[in-house]
């Protein structure tokens, strides 16, 4: 399968987008409307065209990309589905295959087959020709689907370790020793780290993680991203361990912080820019046994706020929360724990109440999204500036509503409960497992209960749930045991699969939706607080008035109309 060289008109073109658009125009496929839209959306985001268009629904990358192989004469790939000759891919160094977006495939007919999403780059293919000491078949693959293999052979930042002179592993204790000792900031290009910990960064983005774990061991480095609530390998080589301290100090210059303590916890943050977004990076530094601990949180400053409806919230649960963040006054809490996506439904609420008539203020450690409108502050313990404190100073800029990032302690419980007293509407997070265990949470705290159950109107208790994928899913009929009893089934019986594909790394899940309990205050609800009752019995007051939706039922839903599976439902409300 060896496909002819591109003409010499193509060559003289000035990118491979400018023929992807002409060539999708030319077959119906986009309109020249949208193409001008998509070239002015990649002109901001800096992506390529391909995945504008398809970000923006108008053509798929592989779509475009076949097109574009058919038109020049050139066999399409689909890499996850081509077999790897290893010693075909050995025969290019790294820096090429990264530099180049290229990589080597097999060897036929006395030439090397060369997968690449940009084929109009001949001066390129003059340098793998010589590196490889063979000549170049050219094929055209997906973007996406080249980078998964690039990251799959030869590590995030490959290219880089090489350059820095890590191109091959350590192979006795006494080296791995020795390298771990002159493993200092100083040993290693600067320029070089720092791209190698940008690569990092970057390619978490693109991976929607939301959380990078650089995490040192004695003879290893270990890089992790948290992408849809569940840990992963990054897949950097395993050289790298040799430039942890300079990876860990250079994150500590980004986040200004002191590189010479590594005595002592530090925590910073880190404004990164990438294709027209702005993310923030909250940074937390900790020494380890054998070295120091990094974990950032990557919230991205600059997307587009969710609103309710967006949420996945069945309408059973939001049309009464709607009428919960309409009161007038009062406290409204949405509980769960670290990561369930508290703050986002918060903001949500915040984007649909908002309006020229009324104003809103928060108290946010830290802030993580800008909703128009809305004044936020934030949290700074270093000049005392903590929830409570803000508060009370807040009270007096005549706010219609309030909002506390949360409620950590008895003096922001009380000043909460004061804020609502006097006619504003709070609202609020907690950590508690459910809904109902809200209230006792604050009586533990030192509210008064005829104060908790005139003041708190609503509680929703929330987890996030992972999607299944919706490139591999399948549907199927449950095994035995494999949905409880409770969980109502579509009238098909079919329950969904997560099978797996290069779209979700082989996980068979893509993206997250929330699940919900609600819980709605009323006079037998009240009761069951004033004498002090147990968070079971206040649910089963509100159970047998109609006014709690349980997180179960919210699950099972979910697996009814296959948009996640019933153990990855279970997994989530098992405990609830």
């Amino acid at each position: 399968m060896v496909g002819r060289a591109p003409s010499g008109r193509y060559a003289l073109l000035m990118a491979t987008g400018e023929i992807i658009g002409d060539i999708l125009v030319s077959e119906g496929v986009v309109t020249s409307d949208q193409l001008v839209a998509a070239r002015a959306e990649q002109t901001r985001t800096g992506e390529r065209l391909e995945q504008t268009l398809a970000r923006m629904g108008y053509a798929t990358a592989e779509h475009a990309m076949r097109s574009l192989a058919a038109e020049m004469g050139l066999p399409f790939l689909r890499l996850d589905e081509e077999i790897f000759d290893d010693d075909a891919v050995a025969l290019v160094p790294p820096r090429l295959v990264f530099k180049l977006r290229a990589i080597p495939v097999r060897k036929e007919r006395g030439r090397l087959l060369l997968a690449t999403s940009d084929p109009l780059r001949p001066e390129g293919f003059d340098q793998m020709r010589a590196a490889a000491g063979l000549p170049i078949a050219i094929a055209v693959a997906e973007d996406n689907d080249l980078a998964t293999q690039i990251r799959t052979r030869f590590g995030v930042a490959g290219d880089v370790l090489e350059a820095l002179g890590a191109g091959s592993a350590p192979t006795t204790a006494e080296s791995r020793a020795t390298e771990s000792e002159n493993s200092d900031p100083d040993g290693a290009s600067e320029a070089s780290v720092v791209r190698l910990v940008n690569d990092l960064l970057l390619e978490a983005i693109r991976e929607r993680a939301t959380d990078i774990h650089i995490e040192p061991y004695e003879h290893e480095l270990h890089v992790r991203y948290r992408i849809d609530g569940v840990m992963s390998d990054a897949g950097v080589p395993a050289t790298i361990h040799r430039f942890r301290n300079a990876i860990t100090s250079r994150l500590k210059i980004m986040a200004n912080l002191n590189i010479a303590e590594k005595r002592r916890p530090q925590d910073g943050r880190i404004t990164l820019r990438n294709k027209g977004q702005e993310f923030d990076l909250r940074l937390s530094v900790i020494p380890m046994l054998h070295g120091e601990g990094v974990v950032l949180r990557i919230l991205s400053k600059s997307a587009a706020l969710a609103g309710l409806d967006e949420l996945g919230m069945p309408a059973r649960v939001l049309k009464p929360w709607n009428d919960l963040v309409s009161c007038p006054h009062g406290i409204v809490l949405v509980t769960g724990p670290t990561g369930s996506g508290k703050s986002t439904t918060l903001y949500a609420s915040l984007k649909q109440i908002v309006s020229g008539e009324v104003k809103a203020i928060t108290v946010e450690d830290p802030v993580e999204y800008h909703v128009p409108g809305v004044n936020q502050i934030q949290v700074n313990h270093q000049v005392g500036l903590d929830f409570a404190t803000g508060l009370r100073a807040i009270l007096r800029h005549d706010p219609d509503i309030i909002m506390i990032g949360e409620i950590r302690d008895a003096e922001t419980a009380n000043a909460a409960v004061q804020a609502s007293l006097t006619g504003h509407l709070v609202l609020s997070t907690l950590h508690t497992n459910d809904a109902a265990g809200a209230a006792t949470r604050l009586l533990d705290m030192g509210v008064e209960p005829f104060l908790v159950a005139s003041t708190v109107e609503g509680v929703l208790a929330q987890r996030l749930l992972r999607r299944v994928c919706r490139s591999c899913v399948v549907a199927r009929k449950p095994h035995a045991g494999e949905v409880p009893p409770d969980f109502q089934l579509a009238p098909d019986g079919l329950i969904a699969e997560a099978v797996g594909c290069r779209e979700c790394r082989g996980s068979g899940y893509r993206g997250r939706i929330g699940c919900y309990e609600l819980l709605e205050i009323d006079e037998p609800v009240r009761a069951e607080i004033m004498r002090r009752a147990s968070a079971a019995s206040i649910a089963n007051a509100a159970r047998g008035a109609g006014r709690l939706t349980t997180l179960r039922d919210s699950a099972a839903e979910l697996v009814a109309s296959r948009v996640t599976t019933p153990g990855e439902a279970l997994s989530a409300v098992k405990t609830a």
